[in-house]
């Protein structure tokens, strides 16, 4: 599985920019699709998390209210729509897919459990 993310770039507090991750290959092993990001000299974190079949999703504390996570499954893409972003919003940001079932936060916000990773795409906030 390839997955190749979008939608960066500098933008101001309060904006809302939408990420895109479109995933080619092995799709149809895909579980879960999330989105990881890691602000400089941080580690990286989870953002959020929809699972392929059914289109449950999971958010980060951090962002629940403002950032929305969805699919096209037709398209085999996710979404990460962004808004009222804050200037703590500014990192790289990661899409990523799992192909063996997550359970539960236990590990559906967990880096480590996913198998593929795209190039991360920038987004910088500013005040």
């Amino acid at each position: 599985v390839q997955l190749q993310a979008s939608g960066g770039g500098l933008v101001q507090a309060g904006g809302s920019p939408r990420l895109s991750c479109a995933a080619s290959g092995r799709t149809f092993s895909i579980y879960a699709m999330g989105w990881f990001r890691q602000a400089p000299g941080k580690e990286r974190e989870f953002v959020a998390a929809i699972i392929w079949s059914g289109g449950r999703t999971y958010s980060a504390d951090s962002v629940k209210g403002r950032f929305t996570i969805s699919r096209d499954n037709a398209k085999n893409t996710v979404y990460l729509q962004m808004d009222s972003l804050k200037p703590e919003d500014t990192a790289v940001y990661y899409c990523a897919a799992a192909n063996r079932p997550l359970t539960g936060w236990g590990s559906i916000g967990i880096d480590y459990e996913y198998d593929y990773w795209g190039r991360g795409t920038q987004v910088t906030v500013s005040s």
